[in-house]
């Protein structure tokens, strides 16, 4: 499937809006089986909408940057959702050193930072947010990549 062009940019003036957007999207994803390409510069806000897509399913601990530790494990009811970070990547094949391929699967919701770091080995994604700094705020665009990708964009349109 080809990327959509008529995907929305949507303007989010602060931290709390980037949370927000992230709970629209948790709740958007419904489903296992997904991957979620995060994409933008250091500080751009892709943690921050991690944290947002999380408390928007539900969680209530801590949500971690997994910077140093690569990923981070989300147990949710019965959804299983990884938080990649690849930033620390030296060579994409880090990704099979690190064993990292058996956590994309229909059973997990796989959301990546840094997918470019382990290109070629990541399965493609099922959506990808482009976040971007944008004045004071930031800038979001979602774009599907597949069937599933797509059921979730429509979901956050509506």
């Amino acid at each position: 499937m080809h990327e959509r062009d008529d995907s929305p940019t949507r303007f989010l003036p602060d931290e709390a809006a980037t949370r927000e957007f992230g709970a629209c999207l948790g709740v958007a994803l419904g489903t296992a089986g997904l991957v979620v390409y995060l994409e933008g510069d250091l500080g751009a806000g892709k943690t921050t909408l991690v944290r947002g897509l999380l408390q928007g399913l539900g969680h209530r601990g801590a949500v971690r940057s997994p910077t140093y530790t690569l990923i981070e494990p989300y147990v949710l009811s019965n959804l299983n959702l990884y938080h990649f970070d690849f930033y620390r990547f030296a060579h994409p094949d880090e990704f099979l050193d690190a064993g990292l391929e058996e956590y994309f699967g229909e059973q997990s919701i796989c959301l990546v930072e840094w997918p470019g770091k382990a290109d070629p080995h990541l399965p493609p994604p099922d959506l990808r947010v482009e976040l971007a700094v944008s004045g004071t705020g930031r800038s979001a665009r979602v774009t599907a990549h597949s069937k599933k990708g797509e059921s979730c964009l429509s979901a956050i349109r509506h």
